[in-house]
């Protein structure tokens, strides 16, 4: 997986496709993310840069309920290669 503006995008995609809101705010993060479920917030530390933004939304996406059959079919793809690198090994994104 690249770690570019565009798997950036994709990664995004997938939650505004299951009507997450994804915001870049300041913040003191533990982890560099937080999420708001009941109003479908994700919150990310927008100090990240590009790769430490892909690899936090790697980290979260496994961790919301996704409804599959509201992605399109290239976020299918992503969020099932997402979901295999997460079954294998929680650090093998890279």
């Amino acid at each position: 997986m690249k770690f570019n503006e565009q798997t950036l995008q994709r990664l995004e995609a997938i939650l505004t496709q299951n009507d997450y809101v994804v915001r870049y705010e300041r913040g003191t993060f533990q982890s560099g993310w937080c999420l708001l479920e009941a109003k479908k917030v994700v919150v990310l530390n927008k100090f990240l840069d590009i790769e430490g933004r892909i690899n936090t939304l790697l980290e979260l996406i496994p961790q919301i309920k996704i409804n599959y059959d509201r992605l399109t079919i290239e976020s299918q793809r992503l969020f099932d290669e997402v979901s295999k690198k997460v079954s294998k090994s929680p650090d093998s994104f890279a």
